[in-house]
C-alpha cells in the first residue's frame, strides 16, 4: 500500500480523472463468418423428384457432419489461440450456488458499492443505473467541485459513522463549515420491482458563523442518475416544482422494470438540471463544472443550464437553498404496474415516516453492535465511538467492479513496452477496499484481513466476497492480486501501475478467514443454517483452494524441500537500495540485497503452513480422499517441524528468525552525475555495492522473523519463545509506546528510503494487521501452560492498551484511521480514511483472535 507520493505494492493515485486505456492485445479469434461463407458461396443446386426421406436423411447427416466440425475443430483453434493466464478455471463458479441466488442476491442488489465517491449508489450488476452526490465547497474564498474522495479537498472528516452492509448507512462529512449528513435506505414492499426502492437524506448544516456571507449564502447540492448501458434517461420536461409534483426522472430497465426518481422537501429549494450522454461516467465531475463554468461566465451565476443532450444517459439535478435545509430523494422500481402504489411507496421514504425508518435502523445497528463484538461496559465512550466508525466504515466501503484486468503477456520482442498486455475475461468483483481516497479497489491480501472483521457481522456477505475473489482464479490457480475493473478504478491508476504480473503472487490471507470459518463450525459458533452454507462453500471452493494452493507451492518454492521464495524482485535494479518484494505485500520490507533463487522467504513459509493446515481440516471436515496426490497433513507437518524452521530460519544467538539468501549489509545509494543527450549532466542516486554478497541470514529484525511466533510455531516451554518475548519488548529493538514498530530500530536499513523517491514505508512505521497477529500469538501463549505464559499476558494487556488508546486518540483528533502510524510519537501516516485492516482495532478491542 503506499500514498500519492511513494511507488508501493499499492499503485500511485493518477491526480486527473482521465480514462485509462482501453486498448489490449487481444487473442485472435477464428473467423467464423467466413467460414460460413464459404460454404454459402456455391452455386444452388435444384434436385427434382428425389423421395424426401433421401432430402432429409441428407439434411440429418449434413447437420451432424456441421455439428461435429465447429465443436472439434473450430472450438480447438479458438482454444488455442487463448493465452493460459486468461483461461478461466475450469469449474463451476462459487457464486452459482444456490446460497448466492435467490432472496439473498436480490437484497444486496442496490448499496453504497462506490467506495470511490462520497455517495454512491448502484446496483451489482456489470451495466447499472447509477446514482451520486455532489456539492460545491468553500476554501479560501473559491469554490471547489467535490464528488471523487480526495485528500486534496481537505475534509476535516467524512466516513460512515453507521452502517450494515445491507440497507442502511448514515454518514458525516464536514467540509470547511459545511456539515451533510447523508442517511441511504433499502425498502422491499408490495409493488417493488427487483431488488425494491431506495431512498437518500441529505441534511446540510453550518459549522461556521461565517457561512451565511455574502458569497456563502446558499449551499449548492447537484444529485444525478447516470445508465451505464448508455440507455436514455427521461427527465420530466415542464418546470420542476417539487411542491406540485415530486417526479424528477424516469425510465425503464429490463432488470428491475419500470421507475422514477422523487425529490421531497418542507425547504424552498431552487432547482436546475442538465443532460449529458457520454459513454463513461469517470468524467462526470469535469462535464459539470464544464457546465457551470459556461453559465457563469453567460450569467454571472454558478447555475446549470437547465438544457438536456439528446438521448442524455445522465441527468444532474442542483439543489440550490440556504443553509441550513434538509431533502429527500426516493428511488421506486416497479412503477409499471397497475397496483405498484407509487405514491404510498414514495410517501414512506420520505418525510417523517422515513426519518422513523432510519431511527429504527440506527438503533438496531447498535443493537448488532454490542452483540457481535460485546464491548460495552469494557472500554470508555470514545473508544466505543470509534469501534462503530470500524465496522460502518468497512462495511460501506464494500464495492461493486466490473471489467477486465489487465495482465502482463510478452508476446514477442517486437511490441512495445505498454502493449505487452492481454485482457482477462470480463469479470465481477464484490469487494471491501483499503481506503475510499486512495484504494478504492480490491486487494488480495487485504480482503483476507477485511473479512476477519466481516465475517463476525455477516457471514453471508463475507461468503459472498471470498467466492468472486476465488472465482477470479485462473486454470493455473493464479489469482490477480489488484483488482482494477472499468473506467472509474482505471482512471484513479496511471497505467504504469496497472499490469498485473503472472509470475507473482500475494499472501494468501483468505485463508485466514476460512481457518476462522472452520474453527467456528468446530465450536458450534454458527446456527445449522449457516454451518451448512459454510460447508457447502468450502465444498465447491475446494477444487479451486487446492489449485490456489498447488500454485504457490510450484511456482513460490525454493531450492531446498519446504522453502519458498516470493518471486517479481529485480535482481537488476540499480536504484533500490533493496529490490522492494511487492508481492509479499511487504514492499521495502528488508529482505536479501540480491534477490536469487537462493532466497527463502520465511513469512511465505509460514503462509504455506497456514494454507496447508487449513486445506487439511478442509478434507477432514468434507472427509475428501487426497484425489490430487497431496497430502496437506503431512506439507503441514514438514513446514510447522520445529527443528526444521530452526535449522533453516534461526540465528542462535539472538534467539531470533530470518530470511535467508544471498546477502551483503554494505549496500548504500550515493549520487551519481552522468552526462545525457545535448551535454545536460544528470544527477540521481544509484545502489552502490560495498562488499560481494553471501548466502546467508539477513540480519533485520522485524515483523517478518515473528511470523513462526504469529502462526504458534514454537513450542510453549521453547527457550526461542523467551527470546521472541524479549525482542517484542524490547524498546531499542521493537517496543513503542504506540504499538510494535515494523522494523527493529537496530536494523541498517532503518527509515532508510529505498530510492530518491520512496520514502521507508514497511521500514519502521507501525501497522495494524501486523499487530494484530502479534496480539493474537501472544494471547495464545498468555493461556498455554509453560513458563513464559505470565510474561506474554503482560506484554499482551501493555500492547493491546497502547494500540487502542493511540488509534482512538488520532480519531478523535484528526478524524480519520489511519494506514499507519509513527513509531515516535503515534502519529497516523500514510493514507487517512483506510478503514482497511486498520479497523481490526475494533477485533483487538473485542479480543477477538483466529
Amino acid at each position: 500500500m503506499a500514498g500519492s507520493s511513494r511507488s508501493s505494492a499499492r499503485s500511485r493515485i493518477k491526480s486527473t480523472t482521465d480514462s485509462g486505456d482501453d486498448g489490449a492485445l487481444r487473442s485472435t479469434k477464428p473467423n467464423f463468418k467466413k467460414r460460413r461463407n464459404r460454404s454459402e458461396d456455391h452455386s444452388l443446386i435444384r434436385i427434382l423428384n428425389v423421395d424426401l426421406k433421401i432430402i432429409l436423411g441428407i439434411g440429418v447427416c449434413s447437420f451432424l457432419v456441421i455439428f461435429f466440425l465447429i465443436n472439434n475443430l473450430m472450438k480447438p483453434v479458438e482454444q488455442a489461440q487463448r493465452p493460459r493466464v486468461v483461461t478461466p478455471f475450469p469449474a463451476p463458479k462459487l457464486m452459482d450456488l444456490p446460497q448466492f441466488q435467490g432472496e439473498h442476491k436480490e437484497s444486496l442488489y442496490w448499496g453504497t458499492y462506490r467506495p470511490h465517491v462520497y455517495l454512491g449508489i448502484r446496483a451489482r450488476a456489470p451495466r447499472s443505473l447509477v446514482a451520486g452526490l455532489m456539492w460545491i465547497g468553500l476554501k479560501d474564498g473559491r469554490y471547489f467541485m467535490r464528488h471523487v474522495c480526495q485528500d486534496s479537498d481537505e475534509l476535516s472528516t467524512y466516513g460512515w459513522t453507521q452502517h450494515n452492509g445491507r440497507d442502511f448507512g448514515h454518514q458525516v462529512l464536514v467540509d470547511h463549515g459545511l456539515r451533510l449528513e447523508t442517511s441511504f435506505l433499502k425498502s422491499k414492499s408490495e409493488g417493488s420491482g427487483y431488488g425494491g426502492d431506495w431512498a437518500v437524506r441529505i441534511d446540510a448544516q453550518s459549522e461556521k458563523s461565517d457561512w451565511n456571507d455574502e458569497m456563502q449564502q446558499k449551499g449548492h447540492l447537484f444529485f444525478y442518475l447516470a445508465n451505464e448501458d448508455g440507455s436514455p434517461l427521461s427527465l420530466r420536461k415542464d418546470d420542476i416544482d417539487i411542491h406540485e409534483n415530486s417526479l424528477l426522472a424516469s425510465g425503464s430497465r429490463s432488470d428491475i422494470g419500470d421507475w422514477q426518481l422523487h425529490l421531497e422537501s418542507k425547504d424552498v429549494l431552487e432547482i436546475h438540471y442538465s443532460g449529458f450522454r457520454t459513454p463513461h461516467i469517470h468524467n462526470l465531475s469535469d462535464l459539470v463544472q464544464q457546465n457551470l463554468g459556461d453559465q457563469a461566465r453567460k450569467l454571472g451565476l454558478l447555475l446549470l443550464s437547465d438544457s438536456s443532450e439528446d438521448s442524455s444517459n445522465i441527468l444532474v439535478f442542483q439543489l440550490s437553498a440556504g443553509i441550513p435545509f434538509k431533502t429527500d430523494i426516493a428511488f421506486v422500481s416497479g412503477t409499471g404496474l397497475k397496483d405498484s402504489r407509487v405514491k404510498e411507496r414514495v410517501n414512506s421514504l420520505t418525510g417523517t415516516l422515513l426519518t422513523n425508518q432510519l431511527l429504527g435502523k440506527q438503533s438496531e445497528f447498535d443493537a448488532k453492535f454490542d452483540r457481535c463484538f460485546n464491548i460495552a461496559g469494557k472500554l470508555d465512550s470514545e473508544s466505543r465511538i470509534v469501534g462503530k466508525v470500524a465496522v460502518a466504515n468497512m462495511l460501506g466501503g464494500i464495492g461493486y467492479f466490473y471489467g477486465q484486468s489487465k495482465i502482463a503477456y510478452a508476446r514477442n520482442s517486437n511490441h512495445k513496452n505498454h502493449d505487452n498486455f492481454i485482457k482477462y475475461w470480463p469479470a465481477e468483483l464484490y469487494t471491501a477496499v483499503p481506503s475510499r481516497p486512495f484504494f478504492p479497489r480490491g486487494f488480495l491480501w487485504d480482503e483476507g484481513f477485511h473479512q476477519l472483521l466481516i465475517w463476525r457481522w455477516d457471514i453471508h456477505i463475507c461468503l459472498d466476497i471470498v467466492g468472486h475473489w476465488l472465482d477470479l482464479m485462473n486454470i493455473d490457480g493464479w489469482i490477480p492480486r489488484e483488482q482494477i475493473l472499468g473506467s472509474e478504478s482505471l482512471s484513479k491508476v496511471p497505467e504504469e501501475f496497472v499490469l498485473q504480473h503472472p509470475s507473482n503472487g500475494n499472501p494468501p490471507t483468505l485463508f485466514l478467514v476460512i481457518r476462522d470459518l472452520l474453527h467456528g463450525i468446530e465450536k458450534n459458533k454458527f446456527t445449522s443454517d449457516e454451518s451448512n452454507e459454510i460447508i457447502s462453500f468450502l465444498e465447491r471452493a475446494f477444487v479451486r483452494l487446492e489449485a490456489w494452493f498447488q500454485w504457490f507451492n510450484t511456482t513460490q518454492s525454493g531450492k531446498e524441500i519446504g522453502s519458498y521464495f516470493w518471486h517479481g524482485r529485480d535482481n537488476s535494479s540499480t536504484r533500490e537500495l533493496n529490490p522492494k518484494t511487492l508481492s509479499s505485500g511487504l514492499d521495502d520490507y528488508p529482505r536479501a540485497s540480491h534477490p536469487s533463487e537462493e532466497e527463502r522467504h520465511l513469512d511465505l513459509r509460514c503462509w504455506m503452513l497456514l494454507a496447508a493446515n487449513c486445506m487439511h481440516s478442509i478434507t477432514q471436515l468434507l472427509k475428501k480422499e487426497y484425489r490430487s496426490g497431496k497430502d496437506y497433513g503431512s506439507t503441514a507437518k514438514l513446514l510447522s517441524n520445529f527443528e526444521t524452521l530452526n535449522q533453516m530460519h534461526l540465528d542462535p544467538a539472538y534467539g531470533a528468525y530470518f530470511d535467508f539468501g544471498n546477502h551483503t549489509e554494505k549496500v548504500r545509494l550515493s549520487w551519481k552525475e552522468t552526462t545525457v543527450e545535448n551535454s545536460y549532466v544528470k544527477r540521481e542516486l544509484v545502489r552502490e555495492v560495498l562488499e560481494k554478497p553471501e548466502l546467508r541470514l539477513v540480519p533485520h529484525v522485524g515483523y517478518v522473523g515473528l511470523f513462526p511466533f504469529m502462526e504458534k510455531i514454537i513450542p510453549p516451554d521453547s527457550w526461542i519463545l523467551e527470546k521472541q518475548l524479549d525482542l517484542i519488548l524490547n524498546r531499542s529493538i521493537l517496543w513503542t509506546d504506540y504499538g510494535l514498530r515494523s522494523l527493529a530500530k537496530t536494523s541498517s536499513l532503518y527509515m532508510k528510503r529505498n530510492t530518491e523517491h520512496d520514502p521507508p514505508y514497511w521500514r519502521g512505521p507501525i501497522w495494524m494487521n501486523m499487530n494484530y497477529r502479534i496480539l493474537s500469538a501472544l494471547f495464545h501463549y498468555s493461556k498455554e501452560d509453560g513458563p513464559y505464559r505470565d510474561k506474554a499476558r503482560a506484554i499482551y494487556d501493555e500492547l493491546r492498551g497502547n494500540l487502542i488508546r493511540n488509534v482512538v486518540q488520532n480519531y478523535h483528533q484528526t478524524g480519520f484511521l489511519w494506514e499507519q502510524y509513527d513509531q515516535k510519537k503515534g502519529k497516523g501516516k500514510g493514507a487517512r480514511l483506510f478503514t482497511g485492516w486498520t479497523s481490526l482495532v475494533l477485533l483487538i478491542m473485542a479480543e477477538a483472535y483466529s
